[in-house]
């Protein structure tokens, strides 16, 4: 029973993502900023979805943030400064936030909240 009670909530969040999908495309000048929240790490992609290149990404497993002993929504903030200086560095200033079917709270929000520090804006 909790097997299937595991595969509708996968289910459920990936109908989200569709639902996120459909409204929010990310072009070379203004990427997809697509977030993948996994139970222990957090990771982020600057995506073209024109061409369906990564321009940039970054994780809580680089060494940098790795480093920090914090907690996961201080380390998801910092994950969000990172992806901002390298968006900088290629020249980008403004995305498109996708969420990926995870709500608007905790870790997903204190990665858009850093990336806001960091310069991006969305």
């Amino acid at each position: 029973m909790e097997g299937n009670k595991m595969d509708a909530k996968v289910i459920r969040r990936q109908k989200i993502r569709y639902g996120v999908r459909k409204k929010v495309s990310g072009s070379p000048a203004t990427p997809r900023l697509s977030v993948f929240r996994s139970n222990s790490d957090i990771y982020v992609q600057l995506i073209d979805d024109t061409s369906g290149k990564t321009l940039a990404s970054a994780s809580s497993k680089d060494k940098d943030i790795k480093a920090q002993k914090a907690k996961k929504v201080e380390i998801s903030s910092l994950v969000g400064k990172a992806i901002a200086r390298k968006a900088s560095e290629l020249g980008i200033k403004a995305c498109v936030f996708d969420r990926g079917g995870y709500l608007y709270h905790g870790r997903v929000k204190a990665i858009a909240e850093g990336a806001r520090e960091g310069g991006l804006s969305f």
